[in-house]
């Protein structure tokens, strides 16, 4: 098999390469975490082996993200949601409207999350080695510490290019390549040509940050998840909290995807079983729910003429708002909106941007959002996690956009700054929730460096 055109799509104002591989009767995107060059990759037969492999059954789609490899190289750290877009970019450029998609190490979550909240789009997910959590906590002990991963940056920004660097790297997570000689040349030179320092800073930085383990629940695609023994704790708590998740331990599942020879056939055979499975009737939504402060009053004070054009300023300017960052009004119940957005970082600028205009019209508004599992029938959406957000807005000040601790792991590496209003106690929702205030004097994009990790 031969290098195949490497072909480019735009998400956003970032242009991705992209390449389809292979023939086969499926459609399959392969997402690989950390760095990749999608040239370089075909330069050693043990990679090319594996995209024949996968090519046999499937028409695989392979990209480098942004940041890495062909791609554009920004500099601020991307979200999951912008992972999220830029995958449904690729997709879309390479005509895929429903695939199986295949994704390893730090590039699991992101996919987990894509399945979520786009299930008509996956039909089948496969995760080399996930893990739901960067940072070790006291409910997920199989996180690196926090001082672990500040060494890791550390070495990253000092040793990064150097022979002696990549050894180590080798040794982690290619043992069983690690005395070959030409896998070495190889290794190292994937490393070099796929990120700079400062990109592979951003990219371990953003690995470090991720937290998906509220919506795992919400995942509902079939999933297989392959590991190995020393991932087993990460696998095992993500399978019990995916519905429809089985997991397949291998003895050499530790090594890098490339090396294990069992991933090819064990994705065929599983994408095979579940590719006519129905989809989930359910999404992983980001809901708003907006209340002007003080309302009976004013109208009160204004009268039914002046209120109702004032009320008619504060709805368009809402609905300006929802169309510029992709939210979907579902309800308006006299001064108040309900809304959804398929990414918790739109759904918070758009709150804020919500809060600073009315503040024009002489108004205040309270807001509040919650990520979580709804159904969606007849354009209508409900579920438990609709009566959270609006739980959540309840306990808002004037002005104050307030959120679950769900949304505020899931926009990690956004910039937007959050002040801890502790445990509440939501009315009609069982156990206490994590309340967090919107801080707009903070928000602002993330541009990581070594210092922010101290």
């Amino acid at each position: 098999m031969e290098c195949s055109d490497i072909h480019y799509t735009r998400s956003g104002d970032v242009a991705l390469a992209y390449q389809v591989i292979g023939d086969g009767h499926v459609d399959l995107v392969f997402v690989t975490g950390f760095v990749s060059n999608l040239a370089w990759a075909w330069e050693h037969p043990t990679i090319e082996r594996f995209y024949e492999q996968m090519g046999a059954f499937a028409r695989m789609v392979r990209f480098d993200r942004r940041g890495t490899g062909l791609s554009d190289r920004p500099t601020s750290v991307a979200t999951l949601e912008t992972r999220m877009d830029d995958l449904r970019a690729v997709m879309t450029a390479a005509g895929l409207e429903r695939a199986a998609v295949l994704a390893t190490f730090e590039a699991a979550p992101m996919a987990a999350l894509f399945a979520a909240s786009y299930p008509e789009r996956v039909g089948a997910l496969i995760l080399f080695n996930p893990y739901a959590k960067g940072v070790r906590a006291p409910d997920y002990p199989w996180g690196r510490t926090a001082e672990e991963w500040r060494r890791e940056l550390a070495e990253i920004e000092t040793g990064w290019g150097t022979c002696a660097y990549f050894d180590r790297v080798l040794a982690r997570s290619y043992s069983s390549a690690a005395g070959d000689d030409s896998f070495r040349h190889w290794f190292i030179n994937m490393m070099r040509y796929g990120a700079s320092p400062g990109a592979a800073l951003n990219v371990h930085r953003m690995a470090m940050d991720v937290d998906i383990r509220d919506v795992l629940p919400a995942v509902r695609v079939p999933t297989l998840i392959i590991h190995g023994p020393g991932n087993a704790g990460h696998a095992q708590f993500m399978a019990q909290r995916m519905p429809a998740a089985r997991r397949l331990e291998l003895s050499n599942g530790d090594e890098s995807i490339w090396l294990v020879p069992e991933v090819p056939e064990q994705t065929r055979r599983f994408v095979g079983d579940v590719w006519l499975e129905p989809e989930p009737e359910t999404v992983l939504t980001t809901i708003l729910f907006t209340d002007i402060v003080g309302s009976t009053e004013q109208a009160a004070d204004l009268g039914d003429r002046r209120w109702n054009e004032l009320l008619a300023r504060h709805h368009a300017l809402i609905r300006r708002q929802l169309d510029q960052f992709r939210g979907r009004e579902m309800d308006t119940a006299g001064d108040g909106f309900f809304a959804t957005f398929d990414g918790p970082v739109r759904a918070l600028r758009c709150a804020r941007a919500i809060s600073e205009g009315v503040c024009e019209l002489g108004l205040e508004v309270r807001a509040g959002l919650h990520t979580g599992e709804c159904e969606i029938r007849d354009n209508k959406v409900s579920g438990i996690a609709v009566n959270i957000a609006a739980r959540v807005m309840s306990h808002a000040g004037p002005g104050e956009v307030l959120v679950s601790s769900t949304v505020k792991d899931l926009v990690a590496g956004s910039g937007i700054a959050f002040d801890d209003r502790g445990p509440a106690t939501l009315k009609g929702i069982e156990g206490e929730w994590r309340l967090f205030a919107v801080d707009a004097a903070a928000d602002h994009p993330a541009v990581p460096s070594l210092m922010q990790t101290a």
